[in-house]
């Protein structure tokens, strides 16, 4: 019999034309709202109807360690008491992140992985309502929150349960003006981290089912909201899939691909999802050959061979499939190489050996060497 865990947001609203009734959910989570956003405040603001929020925070990029402190001060300075965050993956990071400090009292650094003290979160977070407008990072869904820090040249995150959202308000008809390479780059993050989970050895039967839904969704509809942004239906399975994600990788985590992902994110300003999807193809097949050259029996390779099934539609594709399909799609979104976003050479022995120590490691499921990952970051570029 399996035993695990599912960690979800408390309530979940999904559906187009749900955003409107953001501003009826709030009386009941508090009384003094602090509006995470991204670079144009006034972009979504009118969901809040006539809500009018005690303090306005933006993020325009992955939020870091210094933001996510000045945010949680001019929060705590206005008495807020609760936090809506509408936006992309950086916003939603950013308003758990404020919610978990400002119901704690503490600071970034206190529970921050790697670069921080790293002690748990011992008390809830003020409620949050998290309300994705890229179909892309499942941070709607996710018990963590990543942070930059340009000092150590890392992303590291702060992670508890307390981090996931009171509410998750998913409402597609948010995404509908994402731009082609925001839906690209997001789009195959999320499909990632459908894929990672599902092969993961943390993997359980809750997972797997969200997991493999988000991938059949994710794969039949990337393309077409990618070439028809007004394409209500693409979108609607996108941020399915992206949802489905966050529920997936919150609760069997990622593999390698975020865990080479993220140091390169520290090192290089590049889109999260566009260094991913440079990664996914690279990564899948060094982790299909590592499998079958130390660990044959592994149940990783059965499960490769069902990804291609779902990435392609066809019960006849083999494992070989899964990377093919990945380098095709990936190159028909027009993503550019690690190269292209700036990484260099000299710097794959640093990243590799980051990324092998990182947590998102721990989802991989066969442990791959620095000279494996270095060769992945040969590939990608």
């Amino acid at each position: 019999m399996s035993t695990f865990d599912l960690a979800v947001p408390r309530r979940v609203l999904f559906g187009p034309g749900r955003a409107d009734e953001l501003a009826g959910l709030l009386p009941a989570l508090g009384r003094r709202v602090v509006l995470c956003t991204g670079r144009d405040p006034s972009r979504h603001r009118s969901l809040l109807g006539g809500v009018d929020p005690v303090a306005v925070v933006a993020v325009a990029h992955e939020p870091t360690v210094d933001e996510v402190r000045a945010a949680t001060d001019t929060a705590r300075a206005a008495g807020a008491d609760v936090v809506v965050a509408i936006g992309g993956g950086s916003v939603l990071d950013l308003g758990k992140a404020v919610a978990v400090l400002l119901g704690n009292g503490t600071d970034p650094l206190d529970h921050l992985e790697v670069v921080g003290r790293g002690v748990p979160v011992e008390r809830p977070a003020v409620p949050c309502v998290a309300v994705p407008t890229t179909a892309g990072t499942g941070a709607e869904a996710t018990a963590n929150a990543v942070l930059g820090s340009p000092e150590h040249g890392i992303k590291a995150s702060i992670r508890s349960p307390h981090l996931l959202a009171a509410v998750a308000l998913v409402d597609p008809l948010l995404t509908l003006t994402c731009p082609p390479a925001v839906t690209a780059s997001s789009g195959l993050d999320a499909l990632t981290q459908c894929l990672e989970p599902y092969v993961s050895p943390r993997a359980n039967p809750a997972t797997d089912a969200v997991a493999a839904e988000g991938l059949r969704r994710g794969a039949r509809a990337l393309r077409p909201a990618y070439e028809h942004g007004d394409d209500r239906v693409a979108r609607e399975e996108m941020a399915l899939c992206s949802l489905f994600g966050g529920i997936a990788l919150a609760n069997a985590k990622l593999g390698a691909v975020h865990g080479v992902a993220g140091v390169v994110g520290g090192m290089v300003d590049a889109p999260h999802g566009a260094v991913c999807a440079a990664l996914l193809a690279p990564v899948v097949e060094a982790n299909l050959r590592a499998l079958r050259e130390r660990e044959p029996a592994s149940p990783g390779l059965r499960r490769y061979a069902d990804v291609a099934r779902l990435l392609t539609g066809r019960e006849d594709a083999t494992v070989e499939d899964a990377p093919v399909w990945l380098r095709e799609t990936v190159a028909a979104l027009d993503v550019p190489s690690l190269a292209a976003v700036g990484l260099q050479p000299a710097q794959y022995a640093e990243v590799a050996g980051k990324a092998a120590r990182s947590s998102s490691m721990q989802g991989n499921p066969v442990r791959l060497t620095e000279e494996e990952l270095v060769a992945v970051l040969h590939a990608a570029s």
